[in-house]
């Protein structure tokens, strides 16, 4: 989707469609008044009899004739004045786009003059309709060959109207930043829905080493032999099942000073997992592409931050392997050694997210984080828990903790703490070896993160379940059917805002 900024008035650019906003039962801008009396009344009339009210994503599409330079005005509800901010402006902008394309319009045009900004800036409000167009917009059809009717056209370009060249300038650095996320976005995106055909370990090193040739990120790839000689025993334990080879991916982004300690970003590459030996029911396996969703986020945050310069060192690591059953597959009762040293008792070969999380834990060790962030589609527990509509952040630094349900907030990319007690830690003690992979049904995604914190003592951590979040199912506003891309827009709010742990270390 092409986007672009144009200082012009709004009644007077011509465009299939100008799109203006209204808050709840507040229709007596200027600029809405205008209109009215350029199209008799019809403004007014339409919240007197309550066909709009200004809901958010609200819409009333007026076609102008020869009265107005733009052949449609439609209305856009923001919904009320209390609460609004920019996953507002996102979700509304999201609609629009959903309308638009519902009607056919490749084609639009936003005020952004008349929006209500007492509590943000022009840039953020551009920021987030730009980002809620883009998320709306993306659609996942490279293996269609016969598209036909059934799919309506993508909105093409939407040029958002400012009244001045000094809102210009204030509004251009949100949109390239704006462009800069949603690169990263749709990168995860495009990530989590590629098939397991095609979606191998070495098809992600192969994505991660083109992005390192196009952005100024450092790729390093480990192969089986390096990962049998550095001790990796619980990555390779689950890699075992598959023939096809596992990778450990590291992208590196240099934006800091040189002996600045790096943040850390770790995501489970699991490129499909059907359980292993403890084998999944049939139903929604096909699903289970989407279980290197952590890993897609970190590569799509490496690229956000390189392509927006961030002034911070920051380091993705990526476990990548196929957890598939075979005769050579880890069975239950089987017992690994990791690369910390630490011997492991798999119970459940299906909990093998954590396994490899763990060894990549202990790699993150030679970089000598200042903090360190796992993302992972880990657990079904955490679907229980909370639906679709947050992630679980578990860690052992409120700080970070807060920081990051902060930066959740900013995003619309919402985390919801729970607890890490070391009550949970008795749940997974093994009487065969050091720890075991599993704590049995309760708490499930507590005693996960309860098996994480064992390899992550050392580090300011926080670990981020995205199970719920990672895979939308019917499709809602900036989030169409298939992967979210989730973890993206939160880590880069997090790593915009500064103020890290440790970070005068």
């Amino acid at each position: 989707m092409e986007i672009k900024l144009q200082h012009a008035s709004p009644l007077a650019h011509k465009t299939p469609c100008l799109v203006l906003t209204a808050l709840e039962g507040k229709p007596s801008t200027p600029l809405l008044k205008d209109l009215d009396v350029r199209l008799d009344g019809i403004v007014a009339r339409a919240f007197k009899d309550g066909e709009f009210t200004g809901r958010l994503g609200e819409t009333l599409l007026i076609h102008s004739g020869s009265r107005l330079a733009q052949e449609r005005i439609l209305l856009l509800g923001l919904g009320k004045e209390k609460g609004f901010g920019a996953e507002r402006l996102r979700q509304a902008a999201g609609q629009l786009v959903g309308f638009l394309q519902g009607r056919r319009l490749g084609t639009c045009a936003i005020d952004l003059t008349s929006l209500p900004l007492r509590r943000m800036t022009l840039e953020a409000a551009t920021q987030a309709i730009a980002e809620g167009l883009q998320l709306a917009g993306y659609r996942f059809d490279r293996h269609r060959t016969e598209n036909g009717r059934e799919l309506p056209p993508l909105l093409e370009r939407a040029t958002l109207l400012v009244s001045s060249k000094g809102d210009l300038r204030a509004a251009t650095p949100g949109l390239k930043v704006a462009r800069c996320i949603d690169r990263g976005v749709t990168l995860a995106r495009d990530l989590v829905n590629e098939p397991g055909n095609v979606k191998s370990p070495d098809y992600l090193a192969r994505q991660a080493r083109a992005l390192s040739e196009e952005v100024p990120l450092h790729c390093t790839v480990l192969d089986r032999a390096q990962l049998e000689v550095e001790g990796m025993g619980a990555l390779l334990g689950v890699a075992q099942g598959s023939i096809r080879e596992p990778r450990l991916i590291v992208l590196e982004h240099r934006g800091g000073n040189g002996d600045a300690r790096p943040i850390v970003l770790i995501g489970k590459g699991v490129v499909f997992d059907a359980g292993g030996i403890s084998l999944k029911p049939a139903e929604k396996m096909d699903e289970m592409k989407m279980d290197m969703a952590g890993g897609a986020a970190v590569m799509g945050t490496l690229l956000s931050a390189a392509l927006l310069k961030l002034p911070i060192n920051l380091i993705g690591i990526i476990p990548a392997v196929e957890n598939l059953p075979s005769g050579s597959a880890i069975r239950p009762g089987d017992i690994l050694t990791s690369l910390s040293g630490r011997t492991i008792e798999v119970l459940n070969t299906d909990a093998e997210g954590r396994l490899i999380l763990a060894d990549a834990l202990t790699y993150a060790r030679r970089f000598e984080p200042r903090v360190v962030i796992d993302l992972a589609t880990l657990t079904g527990a955490c679907i229980i828990a909370l639906g679709h509509h947050a992630s679980a952040i578990l860690g052992n630094h409120n700080g970070l903790i807060r920081k990051l349900i902060q930066a959740g907030e900013r995003s619309g990319e919402r985390l919801w703490q729970l607890p890490l007690w070391e009550d949970y830690g008795h749940q997974i003690k093994s009487e065969v070896a050091d720890i075991k992979n599993t704590g049995g049904r309760p708490a499930g995604t507590i005693t996960a993160a309860a098996f994480l914190q064992k390899f992550a003592a050392e580090f300011t951590w926080a670990h981020l379940d995205i199970a719920g979040t990672a895979w939308e199912e019917k499709g809602r506003p900036c989030q169409p059917k298939g992967g979210t891309g989730v973890g993206v827009r939160l880590l880069l709010a997090y790593l915009m805002q500064g103020g890290f742990p440790g970070e005068a270390d």
